[in-house]
This record gives C-alpha cells, structure tokens and sequence, in this order.
C-alpha cells in the first residue's frame, strides 16, 4: 500500500554557497544517484523558495529546498506493540524487532511513532530505539512530562538496562567503557556513528557499564547499563572491547564499520534488547518500575546455554 508521501525541507547553509542544487541534493541525500535526482528535478518534484527547481540553479544562503517525495511503498515491519505502562502522561511499550521507531530509511509510517499516534496523537518518544532492536520505548504524552523526563534522561536518576548477546568469551566479569562516539566515514551513506579514537576530532564522551551475564563455547551474554545517549551506543562500545554483537552487518572488533560489504545502521541480525526501565515518574514522582519480557532469540540463547551447562554437568558425573 502506498503511503502519504513526504515533503523533506532543508535550508541551505553559507558553506553550500555557490553549489549546483543537483549536486547538493545528490550529496545531502547520498542514497540516490546524480541521476536519480535529475530525474527526480525533471518531475518537478524539488521546489527552492517555493519554486520549481531544474537543478541548475546555484543555491545561496537561507534559501529553502523541499523535496514533495511521492507516495511509496515502505518496507514491510511489524505492527504491533506490547503496552506496558499507561497514564494520562506518559506510555511505555515493548518494540518488537523491524519496527523503526521514527521515521527515516525508506519507512513514513511503518513506524512505531505512528502505530502509537493512531490511538495517542500528541504521545512522542523521549528516546529511540534501532529498528532491530526490541525492548521499552517511553512516550511523553504532555509537554511538561517530556520536559521533565528529558531532562533527566541521561543522569542516574534515570537507570536503562539491556541484554545484548555478543561474539567471543569475555575475559572479565565487568567493562566500564568510555570509548568516545563520533560520526567516522561510510562508503554508501556517507557518515556512520562509530568508535571515535582519542586522535579522531569530533568523538563525544560516552560511557557504558557492560556485566557478564553468561558465558557460552563462543558468545557472552552482557547486561549493559547506559550512562550517555549516543547513538548505538550498546553496539559500538561493546565491538570497541572485542565484543560485537553476534550477527551484527556494521560494527567490527574495534567499533569501526566493518570493511568488507558494510552494513546501514539499520540493518538487523542481532539481538539486543531494553529489558528494564527505571524512573521518577516526572508528574507524580512515584518510582516506575519497568521491565520488557526477552525476545524469542535471547530465550533461545539463554535455553542453548542451559542445554550446554546440562552437558557439561553430564560430563562431569560420567
């Protein structure tokens, strides 16, 4: 089913003075050809300052560019969504994997943003999630409880806790990792946020507690407290420390995009979930409390470990 369509608006900056719009567009939208968006200019669908645009013109300062995308057919995903704290100012549900949370990639309203405004219009994430990524999603509900929780988003008076299942055994009980996080190159997007080395400019201080859960023959499952919002966070530090996650398509041993065939951001295949939740609630004051039942695939994992544990014991006994 086609969607709505999109109308993109962005103001040219001073440093993009003097370009062509056709290569601007083309290195602003870096997903679609030279071609494609002189294609798209000769449907008329690129206006500058209210005006059809050829892609000729060169484009100056303060001026604004709109591209009316036609309506699409977004990639399948996931529609629904488990609730699991409700009130007349907040919401928390449980994101199943596939479903973006906002818009961006292809997807308008195969999102969770939108699933959720269908039954709460004014509800909007105080925080996202990967697409592949399940686990606790909190909507504010009213300006003065998005305030409040934004806030307090990444100090401790708010506790995010994860499970992430990662490659190879880990040597320690408990990482404290403050690799920074910054915006390194990308050969089909242009720019990824990956591990940002010291010598690196631009690496935002970031700081993850990652605690062994389990050991298995050749994966660890981690439980991982966030003390920083960046993006992908869980999945660039833990790949920082030689620890990626298992089936993760971009991130690498040092945090870095993978070299060969990079994956996107949001491309799926591994298993990371935010299982608990744990606030003031910021009208009430009251503690909220939340936890998020593990996906099938971390079951599966937990259940595998418990088989080999069983084996071992066997082992022994014989």
């Amino acid at each position: 089913m086609l969607n709505r369509g999109y109308a993109y608006t962005t103001i040219i900056s001073g440093k993009y003075d003097g370009r062509t719009l056709l290569s601007h567009l083309a290195s602003l939208y870096p997903h679609s050809s030279l071609q494609a968006w002189q294609q798209n200019l000769d449907n008329r669908e690129v206006t500058v300052n209210g005006v059809v645009a050829n892609g000729s013109e060169s484009v100056e300062s303060g001026q604004t560019v709109v591209w009316n995308r036609p309506p699409w057919i977004e990639p399948a995903s996931p529609q629904h969504f488990e609730v699991l704290f409700d009130d007349p100012h907040l919401l928390a549900v449980n994101k199943p994997g596939g479903l973006p949370t906002l818009p961006g990639g292809g997807f308008m309203e195969n999102t969770l943003l939108h699933l959720v405004q269908r039954q709460n219009p004014y509800a909007n994430p105080v925080h996202r999630l990967g697409r592949a990524t399940t686990g606790i999603v909190l909507f504010a509900k009213t300006s003065q409880a998005a305030s409040r929780l934004g806030a307090d988003w990444n100090t401790a008076r708010v506790q995010k806790i994860y499970r992430a299942l990662a490659q190879g055994v880990a040597e320690h009980d408990v990482y404290e990792i403050l690799t920074p996080i910054g915006l390194v190159p990308h050969p089909n997007i242009g720019s990824v946020w990956a591990a940002s080395p010291d010598s690196r400019p631009g690496g935002k201080p970031s700081k993850s507690l990652a605690k062994v859960i389990s050991r298995a023959t050749s994966t660890t499952t981690f439980e991982v407290g966030l003390y920083s919002g960046r993006p992908h966070q869980i999945r660039i530090h833990l790949a920082s420390i030689g620890h990626p996650l298992v089936g993760d398509p971009l991130y690498g041993v040092t945090g870095q995009p993978l070299e060969d065939f990079p994956g996107l951001p949001g491309d799926g295949g591994y298993l990371l979930h935010a299982q608990f939740l744990r606030f003031q609630h910021p009208i009430t004051g009251e503690p909220i409390d939340l936890e998020a039942a593990l996906p099938a695939g971390l079951v599966a994992s937990v259940d595998s470990l418990r088989e080999e544990s069983a084996e071992d014991d066997a082992g022994v006994r014989g």
